[in-house]
């Protein structure tokens, strides 16, 4: 399922030419004319990431960010302030309001879709370390484990594997392709290479074989 862009934004030219860019790069786009819609449009639909004007009707970008950052349900979510305001003040201003990335029209379309790309990434890395946390404390019960499988916990440890990164490890192990593991984990496959690519380092091995080969060898899937 593409990732959901929420665009905030008076100007109607601006609004449509970044909505038209964003769906030919694979997102899918909502859009707002104000503020105050904005916010109930990020309450509905809970989108990925956050494009927002500053100077807007009924409720500023100011506004708008501050009330979003007072929800811990958007306490993460990507914001980048597109706006004519471009003076050093207004853009301390507009990061302590909570915006991540701040770019002064006129902006290059090229760069704004940079910006998006690693604000999601990271986002996604983020989110679903804290999904895939939350579910195994969760599922944790006090079983016994046998000799064997506390040596190889003990190995896991000494790599310092995250608990997304074990389980990535496990579905490269069984063959998976990235955009396969991605459709698994609800991840994009630009996610899935980041794992794959620090499960590499920290094993120390130069590609998907190697990994597979050390992973079987060590025992760290079944």
């Amino acid at each position: 399922m593409p990732l959901l862009i929420l665009i905030a934004e008076d100007d109607p030219g601006v609004r449509l030419a970044v909505n038209d860019y964003l769906e030919m790069s694979g997102y899918s786009v909502i859009m707002a004319e104000n503020g105050e819609k904005a916010l109930l449009m990020v309450e509905k639909y809970h989108p990925h990431l956050l494009i927002s004007d500053i100077k807007m009707p009924r409720k500023n970008g100011y506004e708008l960010v501050k009330e979003i950052r007072q929800r811990p349900e958007f306490r993460l979510l990507p914001v980048i302030f597109l706006t004519e305001y471009g003076s050093k003040e207004e853009r301390i201003k507009g990061y302590q309001s909570g915006c991540d990335i701040y770019l002064p029209k006129p902006f290059e379309m090229d760069e704004l879709g940079a910006v998006i790309r690693n604000l999601l990434e990271r986002s996604q890395i983020i989110q679903s370390e804290i999904r895939y946390s939350s579910t195994q404390s969760h599922l944790a019960s006090p079983t016994i484990e046998t000799q064997n499988h506390t040596r190889v916990s003990d190995f896991l440890a000494s790599l310092e594997l995250t608990s997304r990164e074990q389980e990535v490890l496990v579905l490269v192990a069984k063959g998976h392709s990235n955009i396969d593991i991605g459709n698994q984990l609800h991840l994009s496959h630009r996610t899935i290479e980041k794992y794959v690519s620090r499960l590499l380092r920290k094993t120390n091995t130069s590609n998907r074989a190697e990994l597979i080969r050390f992973s079987w060898e060590h025992h760290l899937v079944d």
